[in-house]
């Protein structure tokens, strides 16, 4: 018997941790994907800064919940649904860095199309939290395209790492006390980084760069706006 057998035998004689742990870091791996971030973030920074959507109903946040979500949820999940049977990737995992690029063009056109819409709504005072988190969602999924390149950066770190830059910028904008959801959202991003590890889906590097990327990319954003 070989000795990677007999490590694999001792392993599931060892216990049910190891499947555990993989099954959480699979169930994390998918509540916490980057597709839904963009939403959770806009509903969060509702709760978080109400003044800064000072003079909005809660029918016209409906609106704007459900236009932010069928852009950056429906529309890119409905097209890159189509490219496995049209055969363009194995796989919806996207085991592969050259397989992510059609999805990564696919999201970064409808990123796009959103964070124009609500930086140029006509007529609404649309929160600069809300502006900047959107165009350093746009400008992450830029960033990731052209790392994808060379390493297959992890998304789900980015976007949790975007999360972090925001409430960042929150602390720099806000009089609110953002400490504790500072805090939060580092132990959330930790839960995803280590569950990205444990599904074997990126190195440790990839998984770092991605958070650098989501946070830098919030603060260049949070800097524009400052700007302009």
């Amino acid at each position: 018997m070989s000795q990677d057998s007999q490590s694999e035998i001792s392993l599931e004689n060892s216990g049910r941790s190891p499947k555990i742990l993989t099954f959480f870091a699979h169930f994390i791996s998918y509540i916490m994907h980057p597709v839904f971030m963009p939403l959770l973030m806009t509903m969060a920074l509702y709760k978080l800064t109400p003044v800064s959507f000072a003079g909005l109903d809660d029918h016209k946040f409906g609106l704007w919940l459900l236009n932010i979500g069928i852009t950056t949820i429906f529309f890119p999940l409905f097209s890159i649904g189509l490219l496995k049977p049209l055969g363009f990737i194995s796989s919806f995992k996207m085991p592969t860095t050259k397989e992510r690029i059609v999805p990564l063009i696919i999201t970064m056109t409808f990123y796009f199309w959103v964070s124009n819409v609500f930086n140029k709504m006509p007529g609404v005072n649309v929160p600069v939290i809300l502006k900047i988190l959107l165009l350093g969602n746009f400008w992450g999924i830029i960033l990731v395209f052209l790392l994808n390149i060379f390493t297959k950066v992890s998304l789900h770190t980015s976007a949790a790492g975007g999360v972090i830059g925001n409430i960042i910028v929150l602390m720099i904008k806000s009089p609110v006390n953002m400490e504790i959801p500072l805090f939060i959202v580092l132990i959330l991003g930790g839960i995803i980084g280590t569950a990205r590890l444990l599904v074997g889906a990126h190195q440790k590097g990839d998984v770092w760069l991605g958070f650098v990327v989501g946070i830098v990319v919030q603060l260049a954003a949070f800097a524009y706006f400052s700007v302009f």
